[in-house]
């Protein structure tokens, strides 16, 4: 279709049927052309987004750890990503600290029991030892109640010792508890520092930001004239070839 088909289609000159085929045939051409170049264009970009997660998984797969080996940044999967590894921490460190205070809390009340029950046999035991002092007085002759005294008395200081240790093991179990206390402070720390980073990242991305949008950008060129890693690099003859055959149409 010539130049002048097309502004005497324009202006409307074209009034004939047979004559304005010719043009619809052309406008048609035209839309297919396009639509070719369209599917084209998301074929391209499925392939070079495939591509790129084929390159993402081959990365994580190749990933090993090395105190001898330099490797590039570990993948940006939930186990190497900073934020989320530290939430994770955080939020871990404050469910085990509560389950650490709930224990404390159930030991220092069986302490606590256990000086309520021996106060009590302590005051039994005084008991018979005055009920024995007084037999032993009357009855000294009677060996059985002063074994009876002896016994008791030995019984009242192993009680005491009891009582001694349970207040000791209350008093160890207070001193954890403010020692745990740092287990709060340390997870504010680790807080502090993710909104740091948040901070820097919002900051970063703010000042990398464009002016439009990435979905409406041209795709970067694979290879480019002048690459080393690659022999696969098209031509200025094959971009000339290229353009021609695109006036051609």
């Amino acid at each position: 279709m010539t130049q002048e088909e097309l502004d005497a289609l324009m202006a409307g000159d074209l009034e004939d049927m047979d004559d304005a085929a010719p043009a619809e045939s052309a406008l048609e051409e035209v839309a297919e052309v396009a639509e070719e170049e369209q599917e084209q264009e998301q074929i391209d970009s499925e392939a070079l987004e495939t591509a790129q997660d084929k390159a993402a998984t081959q990365m994580m797969n190749e990933y090993r750890p090395s105190s001898t080996m330099s490797w590039p940044p570990p993948p940006p999967t939930d186990d190497h990503k900073m934020v989320h590894q530290l939430d994770d921490v955080t939020k871990d460190s404050e469910i085990k600290a509560t389950q650490v205070f709930d224990k404390l809390e159930i030991v220092s009340s069986f302490m606590m029991s256990a000086e309520e029950n021996s106060k009590e046999v302590i005051k039994l035991i005084e008991s018979n030892i005055t009920l024995f002092e007084t037999l032993v007085t009357k009855f000294p002759k009677i060996d059985q109640f002063q074994k009876a005294l002896d016994d008791n008395k030995g019984m009242k200081d192993r009680v005491e010792d009891l009582l001694m240790n349970a207040q000791m093991a209350g008093d160890e179990i207070m001193m954890t508890m403010d020692i745990m206390q740092y287990q709060d402070i340390h997870r504010q720390k680790i807080e502090r520092v993710i909104n740091v980073m948040r901070a820097l990242s919002k900051y970063m991305s703010a000042l990398f930001e464009g002016s439009k949008d990435d979905s409406k950008r041209v795709s970067s060129a694979v290879h480019i004239h002048g690459d080393s890693t690659t022999e696969d690099v098209v031509s200025s003859e094959d971009i000339e070839a290229l353009i021609a055959s695109l006036g051609k149409k």
